[in-house]
């Protein structure tokens, strides 16, 4: 089953905390921390993270905190999940550490489960934060537009 970690799922929940921020408040990590009963350390470094990935920005000082580096449009889930997690992989040979599987050699579903992969990944980069944090204006991304109008259920 393809899910996300609990890393991506605390940096999803800053995220979408600091696109709903009123204006260009900066929001403190401790805020954040208590308002998803997220571990202040862990929350830290996820928030590092994003900011080395220049996705937020911090503001130093008593009144300091993070803000979105761009707008919230312009931030795709999958972006967030490759700088928390490392590209996706939905098996274990897919991951870039793994490449040790027995069955490498005579292995015949590895290329179409890739091309399943990437298929998950472009819809992932077609979802923007704007979108899962409620953003009325926002509207349907691009990637919601097209899940809604090619998955449909086949008549038996």
């Amino acid at each position: 089953m393809l899910s996300l970690s609990k890393k991506t799922d605390y940096a999803l929940l800053a995220l979408s905390h600091l696109a709903r921020a009123a204006g260009d408040r900066a929001v403190n990590a401790r805020e954040i921390a208590e308002q998803y009963d997220i571990p202040l350390e862990l929350l830290a470094k996820i928030l590092q993270r994003l900011a080395k990935a220049r996705l937020v920005v911090s503001a130093p000082g008593p009144t300091g905190g993070y803000r979105l580096a761009r707008p919230a449009q312009t931030i795709s889930v999958g972006a967030i999940v490759e700088i928390i997690d490392g590209p996706p992989a939905i098996i274990h040979c897919m991951k870039v550490s793994h490449n040790d599987c027995e069955q490498m050699d005579k292995c015949t579903i590895r290329k179409p489960l890739a091309r399943i992969n990437t298929r998950i990944f472009q819809m992932l980069n077609l979802i923007s934060l704007a979108e899962i944090s409620g953003d009325e204006e926002a509207g349907p991304s691009v990637g919601r537009i097209l899940l809604e109008t090619s998955v449909r259920p086949q008549a038996v």
